[in-house]
């Protein structure tokens, strides 16, 4: 059986060189609805160091309207509605979106096909919580500065952003895809003008482990 990340990382390898970066994610959703290809990152139930993050942060006052940016499948979106937030969640895919729709029918979460970079306008500061798991690794480095830039536009004033990423440290290798982040490029949240409220460096319960900073954002007020 073919490893879906082999998969995944020969569709980027091939999005990048037509450069077209993005088109790769629906070519793996598509093919995942009509071949039974399967996406590497999709458990078909919620991330469970998303869960841990936000047991960790929980007791912060959180409002009531969330984002989340690339969400795949739907299981993390729909785990922020269980936990009681009005959910807006998208994806570049439209099969991706069409198989959220199909997976949790007459959901309260608001499932909306589009582009990162070319969001509503509407959303800007428009959400308490804004989530982003795995989708900045997924990016060429090169897209990483707008897409950050943007992801930080989301938060409402006083807002928070929760952030999973791989990780590594400057002096390793930049690795396939899934690209990890250093902690230089993941500072640049705190540029774009939020603090930070929780950070850790860690290792995950994958076999195998997984290096990965995961973090709590808040945009400042003033």
């Amino acid at each position: 059986m073919t490893d879906p990340r082999l998969v995944a990382r020969k569709l980027a390898s091939e999005a990048l060189a037509a450069v077209k970066p993005l088109d790769w994610f629906e070519l793996l959703y598509s093919r995942a609805a009509t071949k039974g290809v399967s996406i590497p990152w999709a458990d078909r139930k919620p991330n469970p160091n998303l869960i841990e993050l936000f047991e960790k942060v929980n007791h912060l006052p959180f409002g009531k309207r969330a984002i989340e940016v690339g969400c795949g499948l739907g299981d993390d979106a729909e785990w922020l509605s269980k936990q009681g937030f009005d959910v807006t969640a998208f994806d570049i895919s439209p099969s991706a979106i069409r198989e959220c729709r199909l997976r949790f029918p007459g959901s309260s979460v608001h499932y909306i096909e589009t582009d990162l970079f070319h969001a509503p306008l509407q959303w800007m500061s428009a959400f308490d919580l804004v989530q982003e798991s795995y989708t900045l690794q997924v990016l060429p480095p090169e897209l990483r500065s707008a897409a950050m830039a943007r992801i930080s536009e989301f938060i409402a004033p006083g807002g928070y952003l929760l952030f999973i990423t791989r990780a590594r440290d400057e002096s390793d290798p930049k690795g396939a895809m899934p690209w990890p982040l250093t902690r230089r490029e993941v500072d640049q949240f705190i540029a774009l003008g939020v603090n930070s409220i929780y950070f850790e460096d860690y290792t995950d319960g994958e076999t195998p482990p997984v290096r990965r900073f995961r973090a709590c954002y808040q945009r400042k007020t003033a």
